[in-house]
């Protein structure tokens, strides 16, 4: 009972839309009307600026870094609790109850929760994700890369981690997923650069 009822804050924790809140309340805007309709920090970058970007990035970190680092110790002390409950913070974040189960990527949140139990891989992987986007302008390219690297990262660093290794091939399955759109927009040409609005019409 402890572990649900604690997957369950994680999951509400993890759906409280912070992109969504701060378009609404210091722009009026939804941003799923707006850049690239979607509600994580990227777009929140792209149509409000870094003043709130920023913010906006730290709080869905610290999401998945809460649920994993505060509320799993309140679940039980096993080695794989805060993977655990860090996974549903993340579900929250991409399917939130507040917005009919439609919400960012993930990539922030899922973030967060590693860097709770591996922040040495995370370390490294945002360092890829920084490169990618500073050579390319692709912010998709460097969280789908960062992803698909935390699991191989995680195996040198921590070879006898298994739980944060199946825990990471899981987490680039889902970014996978989410960015299925921005892959096909990569590979025709069509994805747009940060820095670059795109076009609403």
């Amino acid at each position: 009972m402890a572990v649900l009822l604690t997957m369950l804050a994680a999951y509400v924790l993890g759906s409280i839309p912070t992109s969504y809140l701060v378009g609404r309340l210091v722009a009026g805007m939804d941003l799923r009307q707006h850049g690239s309709r979607n509600l994580g920090a990227t777009n929140v970058f792209r149509v409000l600026g870094w003043k709130y970007g920023v913010p906006v990035l730290l709080f869905d970190v610290g999401k998945g870094l809460i649920a994993a680092v505060f509320l799993a110790p309140l679940a039980g002390s096993q080695p794989w609790m805060p993977l655990a409950i860090g996974s549903a913070a993340i579900v929250g974040h991409v399917y939130t109850v507040f917005l009919g189960f439609h919400g960012g990527k993930g990539v922030a949140t899922a973030a967060g929760v590693l860097l709770g139990v591996a922040p040495l891989a995370v370390g490294i992987c945002a360092a890829l994700w920084s490169l990618l986007v500073l050579a390319t302008g692709y912010v998709s390219l460097g969280s789908i890369a960062a992803a698909i690297a935390f699991p191989i990262v995680t195996r040198l660093l921590m070879p006898g981690a298994a739980y944060t290794f199946v825990a990471g091939l899981a987490v680039a399955g889902l970014i996978l997923y989410t960015h299925r759109t921005n892959i096909r927009r990569l590979l025709n040409g069509s994805e747009s650069r940060f820095g670059h609005r795109r076009k609403e019409g």
